[in-house]
Order: structure tokens, then C-alpha cells, then sequence
């Protein structure tokens, strides 16, 4: 009897790790495939709102479009229209950013200007 009691015991923690062990991989698969992803794009979501200058174009979650007028701690002003409509919103409503670049809008204007300059040379 006591040998009984003893192959039944063994069994039964062979047979509960057989039922635990996929849980534990599963578990240990959604986090690797959900969690870490999310956590790596709202760092990467809070970089971008956090880098948002004066005169950047912001897309609102809404889908609202404009250039950024202001900031403050946790809001900013857009101006959405050439009317100067201003609009507040709090940075957590940004969707996305286009960066305004004045280094690259100089030299654009720089070689436009050698163009027509050689342009006028050939007549």
C-alpha cells in the first residue's frame, strides 16, 4: 500500500509540471512579444513629444494640423490656420512631429538662388 501511495505521489508532481510549465512559456512569450515592443514605443512616443521646439508642424491625435506657437510645462499653443487660429492642448495629444529645419531651408533657397544666377549668365 505504501508503495502505491508512492508512485501516485510522484506522478502527480510530474503531472502538475507538465500543466505549469506551458503557463509559465506563455506567460514568458507575451511578455516578450507584447510588453517590451509597447514599452519601447511610448519611450519613444514621450522622446518625441518632449523634443517639440517653436515652429515644429504637429499633428494632434485628433488629426488637427498646424505649427506649434508656444510652450509650456504641459501644454502647448497650436496655429492651425493663416487665419491665426490658436488653439491649447497638452503634449499627451501629440501624434506627430515634423522638425522645422532652417539649415536645410537656407541652403535650398542658397542653390535656388545660384540658378537662376547662372541662368541669367546664358542669355
Amino acid at each position: 500500500m505504501i508503495q502505491f501511495l508512492e508512485t501516485a505521489s510522484s506522478a502527480g508532481a510530474g503531472n502538475i509540471v507538465t500543466l505549469v510549465l506551458p503557463m509559465i512559456i506563455v506567460i514568458i512569450f507575451m511578455y516578450l512579444i507584447l510588453y517590451i515592443p509597447q514599452k519601447r514605443q511610448e519611450k519613444k512616443d514621450t522622446q518625441m513629444r518632449n523634443s517639440i521646439d517653436v515652429g515644429d508642424e504637429v499633428t494632434t491625435i485628433g488629426g488637427i494640423v498646424g505649427r506649434v506657437a508656444s510652450i509650456k510645462d504641459d501644454t502647448f499653443v497650436l496655429e492651425t490656420t493663416s487665419d491665426r487660429v490658436k488653439i491649447r492642448f497638452r503634449r499627451s495629444a501629440i501624434s506627430s512631429v515634423e522638425k522645422l529645419d532652417m539649415g536645410n531651408a537656407k541652403d535650398a533657397k542658397e542653390d535656388a538662388g545660384k540658378k537662376k544666377d547662372t541662368s541669367a549668365l546664358k542669355k
